[in-house]
């Protein structure tokens, strides 16, 4: 078989599964009737030598009597298909690339060609043509975005076509497409950015749209948990924070509180409990006591900072921890506290309790406990008004530990804790 042949065999199978997956039919009748549409499957990409086991796991016996596994005209194990998770070997990708691309850019360039004639040329044209070539595209690009998941060309292409669309099903089709990408590219950038645009478009417009937002946040807590440290993952979470309700941004800090103790060295998660805590402050801030904050406002961030002080002192030497309590000083300070002296004080005594443990592991854990405690307190000193700033630093100075615990941890910035303490 021609390499050509080959691929556009290849192609047309995997288009076929695509199209063929119950899974799929089945959530899109549920679109309509209003119910969970929100189903994660998978795609990977498998190794020749592998299909024997799964077919072994799947209990299958020989690959050619397993219906889960697909092979192509030659005899090679080409695709396994079972429970709506679908493996692509390795040995095809180049020609079943190159196939999804040819037949993509053929369509795309069909569409703006079509798109390019005249009105009266139109009236008397294929009516049907259009559409025709809309539906080339959507399938096209589905296959080759799942080959190559930041071709920007695809999803802008779905972006044009949805765009006329303003279809509610098809933009719910592009979360499934999106998150079988994510699947197995968690970080790509493409794939975040299009489900922020799929998301603008309903805004407003559908009332599905809290019901999108407690499902997106849900995908990227199970996505941070298979991928670590997922900055992409999260900064989409954040942005979902400005389109949620006042009842859903506390549910969301309510709800992220046990996986962020879970996960102390994400400070991802930290950040985004951050975000969350300054949107109850902006929608919150019309109900104010004459005295300032409503009561609740200050409980919610008194037992955050009570909350951070115990995982402080659980898990030695975990830096998010102490930038979560940067914040959270600050913005108790500047919008929360009442008794400013009384808090500072406290903050003083936890830092020396940091500084006065003897060091006794050895993979440093406590000395860096004494760095991150100090440097907190050196940092919440110049984000303070001047004459308040100037105070603590001096019952710093009169209790001299910080400063030279730094020199003797940390003794190539003596330079810096010397301004420091200017």
């Amino acid at each position: 078989m021609a390499e050509e042949e080959k691929g556009l065999y290849l192609l047309n199978k995997l288009e076929h599964i695509l199209d063929s997956d119950p899974l799929m039919n089945c959530i899109k009748q549920t679109l309509h009737e209003g119910k969970n549409f929100w189903i994660l499957d998978e795609v990977g990409f498998i190794h020749p030598s592998q299909f024997f086991i799964l077919n072994e796991e799947a209990g299958g016996g020989l690959p050619s009597s397993n219906h889960h596994l697909l092979q192509s005209e030659d005899g090679i194990s080409s695709f396994w298909n079972k429970d709506h998770k679908l493996g692509i070997s390795t040995d095809i990708l180049f020609p079943l690339y190159r196939a999804a691309k040819h037949a993509f850019m053929t369509a795309i360039a069909q569409y703006r060609v079509h798109g390019n004639l005249s009105v009266e040329e139109e009236k008397y044209g294929d009516e049907n043509v259009s559409y025709r070539l809309e539906d080339e595209i959507m399938k096209h690009s589905r296959a080759l975005l799942l080959l190559s998941s930041d071709f920007g060309t695809a999803w802008n292409s779905r972006k044009l076509v949805l765009s006329k669309k303003q279809d509610l099903s098809m933009f719910m089709d592009e979360f499934l497409l999106s998150a079988l990408v994510l699947s197995y590219s968690p970080k790509s950038e493409q794939a975040w950015s299009h489900r922020r645009w799929v998301i603008k478009m309903i805004a407003g417009k559908y009332a599905c749209l809290q019901e999108v937002l407690g499902k997106e946040s849900e995908l990227v807590e199970k996505i941070a948990e298979k991928s670590k440290m997922n900055y992409r993952a999260w900064n989409h979470r954040c942005w979902l924070v400005f389109h949620m309700t006042g009842e859903q941004v506390l549910h969301e800090l309510d709800k992220s509180r046990s996986w962020a103790g879970l996960h102390v060295a994400d400070n991802c998660c930290f950040h985004y409990r951050r975000r969350l805590m300054l949107r109850i402050l902006e929608l919150f801030c019309y109900k104010r006591d004459p005295n300032g904050y409503s009561v609740e406002i200050h409980q919610m961030w008194k037992e955050e900072l009570n909350w951070n002080k115990l995982l402080i002192e659980r898990y030695i030497g975990r830096e998010g921890l102490w930038l979560h309590r940067r914040f959270l000083s600050v913005g108790w300070i500047k919008h929360l506290a009442t008794d400013i002296s009384n808090f500072l004080d406290n903050e003083i005594q936890f830092v020396h309790s940091c500084l006065l443990a003897i060091p006794s592991d050895e993979y440093g854990d406590v000395e860096t406990q004494m760095v991150f405690s100090a440097t907190y307190i050196l940092w919440v000193t110049k984000e303070m008004d001047d004459g308040e700033g100037i105070e603590l630093q001096e019952k710093l100075i009169k209790e001299g530990e910080i400063k030279t615990m730094l020199n003797k941890q940390r003794p190539e910035k003596k330079f810096l804790w010397d301004s420091l303490f200017i």
